[in-house]
């Protein structure tokens, strides 16, 4: 079904359907589950600008207390209003947006690695890796085997 919807509607359709399917592209043994995590609804407002600013510069290094400069608070109040409206630290959640964009751009066919995980904010080729075995179970040429483009 996803071949359909691939040469119907592109890669990146068939990517979405199969992960909204539960499914891979192309099936190996041990396979996880690589469903797109939409991010949750933030309940207090005064998170969202910090995740908006936060979202642009995934590419950069950045410290806590930027993003505390930002929110005009002192450095402990991201990381509370974090864990309490995202059940996570700023740092899990950065983490969490800089491997699915270095996801985004394998998928779409980007062949270096540490391009990837520059434009990604990984830092390096094998900060990549490491994160991506840790989020998905899959060393980068799997997940390009998987899910990149054929």
């Amino acid at each position: 079904m996803t071949e359909e919807v691939r040469r119907d509607h592109g890669a990146q359709a068939a990517l979405s359907v199969s992960r909204r399917l539960v499914f891979a592209l192309h099936r190996d043994g041990g396979q996880r589950q690589f469903v797109e995590q939409p991010l949750p609804a933030v309940p207090d407002s005064s998170l969202a600008p910090l995740l908006a600013w936060a979202r642009e510069r995934l590419g950069t290094a950045l410290t806590m207390a930027e993003p505390a400069a930002c929110a005009a608070v002192s450095q402990a109040t991201p990381h509370r209003r974090f864990r309490a409206q995202l059940g996570t630290t700023p740092l899990g959640w950065l983490t969490a947006r800089r491997v699915a964009l270095a996801c985004r751009l394998m998928e779409a066919g980007e062949p270096r690695l540490d391009r990837v995980a520059r434009i990604s904010g990984l830092g390096t080729a094998a900060d990549l890796r490491a994160q991506l075995r840790r989020r998905t179970g899959l060393p980068p040429s799997a997940y390009r085997r998987r899910f990149g483009p054929a």
